[in-house]
């Protein structure tokens, strides 16, 4: 942005923050321990970030039951892909890129846990059986092998009152999802309705699995 002071090079930056304590620095494993598993092992959301072949980024969301991030050892988790909408950024992503972020939140827990590492995908239905949901087993997963894993302290979450239910605002308080579609395409597009039958299909657990 024109006429603002911006920051460059980590010099620089340094100069601003300082530098971690040892403490801080040692934190950042290159496996799992029984210890730090228990946070994938109760987590049911996860945010994933991965990069576009032409350099931008993507974050998207991956939330079941908790748990549902596999450990299968120290160093490998299977995330299942469920169905969604078919733009399949995250997929599509990684055919180009390997690189994998990992963002695990447990609802009512300040600290989270973070992964760095590659992933690739897999369509084994031996493996992804045991991944299974309502009888529907998913038909893809993401392989990841962890290079980084570590937790984050809850200073942002505290800072947010993120889980406390009663800051939480309600639906209403937000423009729905149809409100947004007729915004971006056409005047004349049926919110309401496209709305009323999404909840429906969503209270048939329709199209989740």
């Amino acid at each position: 942005m024109e006429g603002v002071r911006t920051i460059r090079d980590e010099a620089e930056l340094r100069e601003l923050l300082g530098l971690p304590t040892e403490l801080v620095q040692s934190k950042i494993a290159t496996a799992l321990n029984n210890l730090t598993r228990q946070f994938i092992e109760h987590s049911p959301f996860v945010c994933v970030a991965t990069s576009r072949p032409d350099g931008g980024l993507d974050v998207s969301p991956r939330g079941d039951p908790a748990g549902f991030v596999r450990i299968l050892d120290e160093r490998t988790l299977l995330i299942p892909d469920r169905p969604g909408n078919r733009l399949a950024d995250t997929l599509s992503n990684l055919t180009h890129d390997g690189r994998i972020a990992l963002l695990f939140l447990i609802p009512g827990v300040g600290d989270t846990f973070r992964v760095n590492g590659r992933a690739v995908i897999t369509d084994d239905e031996a493996l992804l059986a045991d991944s299974t949901v309502e009888g529907k087993p998913p038909r893809l997963g993401l392989l990841v092998q962890i290079d980084e894993a570590y937790t984050q302290c809850s200073k942002a979450v505290v800072r947010s009152d993120l889980w406390n239910a009663e800051r939480h605002i309600t639906p209403a308080d937000l423009p729905s999802n149809g409100e947004i579609m007729r915004s971006l395409n056409d005047p004349d597009f049926d919110a309401a309705e496209y709305d009323r039958a999404r909840a429906e299909r969503y209270a048939r657990r329709e199209g989740l699995y």
